[in-house]
């Protein structure tokens, strides 16, 4: 091999390298997942840091802060345990309340983004956070188990019109969802509640 041969291969070689490493290390997804490890199997959701950043944020700071360790869902509205005049409302409900209630009461409220906002709507499957007033949402957040237009911005599921703040959608285990949804409750309770193992990003 010629002298002037050598630097041309090794410049090959560098951008081969650089290459593959670029692949290797770019994000396996466009948009974050994450999978929630359920006592009845994992449920794998995408979430929309583009459409809701305020809340993606915050929810992933508290993935990233192990707040979602041995926590479960313990909430089920169905049609069967709702009062027959009110809204009604299909969903699974988790989060830290029922095991860290004090952190969880600790934290400062999430800036309400409205599905007016974010365009991501209360369809089956979709993710959103519970609160009371706008902007008192926390660690505690649902699951949709159909289309939910009444947990929408201008809905009348709450009595404030603005809604709730939807930030992403299962992409894998909406089975293990419904699964959820059908599991025993008494006055929206589930009984037991189902384990969740640890939140984690994908």
């Amino acid at each position: 091999m010629s002298s002037l041969e050598k630097p041309q291969l090794q410049k090959n070689l560098f951008v081969f390298f650089c290459s593959i490493m670029l692949i290797c290390c770019s994000p396996k997804y466009k948009n974050p997942h994450i999978a929630i490890q359920t006592g009845r199997g994992d449920i794998e959701i995408e979430l929309y840091p583009d459409q809701a950043p305020k809340t993606v944020a915050a929810f992933l700071n508290y993935i990233d802060s192990g707040y979602y360790k041995n926590s479960n869902f313990y909430r089920v509205l169905a049609d069967d345990n709702q009062p027959s005049n009110a809204p009604k409302a299909e969903l699974i409900q988790g989060g830290i309340w029922k095991t860290n209630y004090k952190l969880s009461s600790s934290l400062p409220g999430i800036p309400h983004e409205t599905t007016q906002q974010t365009k991501i709507l209360h369809k089956a499957g979709v993710i959103s956070l519970a609160r009371a007033a706008p902007g008192t949402a926390g660690t505690e957040f649902f699951i949709c188990a159909e289309d939910q237009p009444g947990l929408d911005y201008g809905g009348n599921s709450n009595p404030d019109g603005q809604g709730y703040a939807a930030f992403g959608r299962v992409v894998k285990g909406m089975d293990i969802v419904m699964n959820i949804y059908n599991a025993p409750e008494y006055d929206q309770s589930l009984d037991p509640p189902v384990d969740i193992y640890n939140i984690k990003r994908l």
